[in-house]
């Protein structure tokens, strides 16, 4: 399956959710012709990502899943408003609790399923834990403590970019942002106060079908943080961990990544 042989065209819409510290841009994709067969599945993104940089994977995931595919970037980052100052260390669970309650009134999202990538994993599984509309939640490459193999790679990457070239990079995709992205990344994650984060307490209270899928390669984290993921939720579980592949499965094999996640949701059965 390649990612341009959607066997239907895809609509598309570009949203602005207001919000008391500044307005979100969103996105969604779904099919144009094909009857919704679904709750719709939010795309939450990571540490240095934004819509843009999901690039031709919602619309694939459209067509594949016969669902609405919605896409948000946080604020701060991408073609969102501005946001001052570093996040506090409570950013992953604040982002379920405070931003993310807004898209979901203003796109009247009644039931969802969440897909998370990386950091953008923690806050799907928070918002999955928090939110009954939730029914079902996909983890790519997610984080659920703080492991040595996730700070060698923030490591690693903050001396990437000290290159201004790699900041400029980034700044295609958040503009004059791109500075506080970056800080906003390494910054919480490098703070000795951030060392004792994790999800442990958080998962139990998942409740809805769970799909972790992980990379054995992963530079940002190993396989622990799947298992643990599907070892601690109260609802059913499926880990896929897939051979020879890194931190960023859907850009890496979105084939094999599709076939997971449409699989999964027609087992889970969310109509």
């Amino acid at each position: 399956m390649q990612l341009n042989d959607a066997p239907a065209p895809i609509s598309t819409a570009e949203h602005r959710i207001s919000h008391p510290q500044g307005a979100m841009h969103a996105q969604s994709w779904w099919p144009t012709h094909a009857p919704n067969r679904g709750a719709p599945i939010v795309l939450f993104h990571d540490s240095l990502g934004s819509v843009a940089l999901w690039r031709d994977f919602p619309a694939a995931l459209a067509a594949a899943s016969g669902r609405r595919v919605i896409a948000y970037d946080r604020l701060g980052f991408g073609r969102s408003d501005a946001r001052r100052g570093r996040p506090h260390l409570d950013f992953i669970g604040d982002e379920a609790r405070t931003y993310f309650p807004a898209l979901c009134e203003q796109l009247e999202l009644d039931r969802y399923v969440a897909f998370g990538h990386s950091v953008g994993g923690g806050m799907a599984i928070h918002c999955a834990a928090e939110d009954g509309a939730c029914e079902a939640l996909i983890t790519v490459a997610a984080q659920v403590f703080v492991e040595d193999r996730t700070l060698a790679g923030i490591r690693d990457a903050f001396e990437q970019f000290q290159d201004p070239a790699q900041l400029q990079r980034l700044a295609r995709y958040h503009g004059d942002k791109a500075p506080w992205v970056f800080d906003a990344w390494t910054g919480c994650w490098l703070d000795p106060a951030f060392a004792g984060w994790s999800l442990a307490e958080v998962l139990p209270r998942v409740r809805c079908p769970v799909l972790a899928i992980h990379g054995d390669l992963d530079e940002f984290g190993s396989p622990r943080h799947p298992r643990m993921i599907c070892e601690r939720v109260a609802g059913p579980s499926q880990l896929a961990v897939l051979p020879d592949i890194h931190h960023v499965p859907h850009r890496e094999d979105p084939a094999q990544v599709l076939a997971l996640v449409s699989a999964f949701l027609a087992a889970a059965d969310t109509p």
